[in-house]
């Protein structure tokens, strides 16, 4: 075995102890983080973004990333207002606004987070009917965002937006809504339906009148049905007879009869 003298032997420490110091010394952080730093203990002005350097065991430094998270919220039972139950399910986007106070204020805060919006899920969707949550899902979206905001600010965290993503409803309820909207649409047919009749006798209510007040009216709308009947390949002839000239046959034909 070669014999290693022992100023070798402390220079390689020497060079170890100096990596180790560099290693532990230096960190880079990317543009999207910040370094949160306990000295001794006690926090100290955020670091970042770029190089860094701290005190090997002395400092502690923690990476919090100020992106926006987006946190699936699991399926919640909820029993809405008017005793209806579903399963909802919802989407949460959220970044980290204050790194010292999502730090310190809480132990996680992507679980509290979380937490904070299920139960804020079950407790709002629960105050509101049915029909509000399937028709007017941007106002319960603004009061989820708004609530968990609220509660979540503390800890330095900005909720930016919440999304019900689906609302799972029971079959017998899903029955019940598809009749509900057969019976709709079929009202909508028959006040279409009527509304077209009335429009119909209006006009003719309308074209009686202009006829009455115009008998030349009368002739070119007859003039007009024969050019519609004497269509090509159409062997019916029409004859057009006044009825100025029958009317006296048909009077004495009335006085014979009597």
């Amino acid at each position: 075995m070669p014999y290693i003298p022992p100023s070798f032997m402390g220079f390689l420490l020497l060079i170890f102890l100096i990596v180790y110091f560099l290693s532990s010394a230096i960190k880079i952080l990317k543009e999207y983080e910040r370094g949160v730093v306990f000295r001794l203990g006690r926090i100290i002005p955020v670091k970042g973004p770029g190089l860094v350097i701290i005190w090997p065991i002395i400092d502690k430094l923690v990476r919090v990333s100020l992106r926006i998270v987006t946190m699936d919220v699991p399926a919640q039972d909820i029993i809405t207002k008017d005793n209806i139950t579903v399963k909802v399910n919802a989407v949460i986007y959220f970044r980290v606004m204050g790194p010292i106070k999502a730090i310190t204020e809480v132990e996680d805060f992507y679980f509290a987070t979380s937490q904070i919006a299920q139960t804020t899920l079950r407790s709002i969707l629960g105050q509101s009917q049915l029909d509000d949550l399937l028709a007017k899902r941007e106002e319960v979206n603004a009061e989820l965002q708004k609530v968990i905001d609220f509660q979540t600010e503390p800890w330095g965290i900005k909720v930016t937006a919440v999304e019900v993503k689906n609302v799972d409803l029971p079959e017998e309820m899903q029955r019940a809504i598809a009749k509900q909207a057969e019976a709709e649409r079929e009202r909508r047919a028959k006040v279409i339906h009527a509304e077209g009749e009335f429009q119909a006798a209006q006009r003719l209510t309308d074209a009686a009148t202009i006829i009455a007040t115009s008998p030349s009216a009368l002739q070119l709308r007859f003039l007009q049905t024969l050019t519609e009947i004497a269509t090509e390949k159409n062997s019916t002839i029409i004859f057009p007879v006044p009825i100025d000239l029958v009317k006296p046959f048909m009077e004495k034909f009335g006085k014979e009869v009597k």
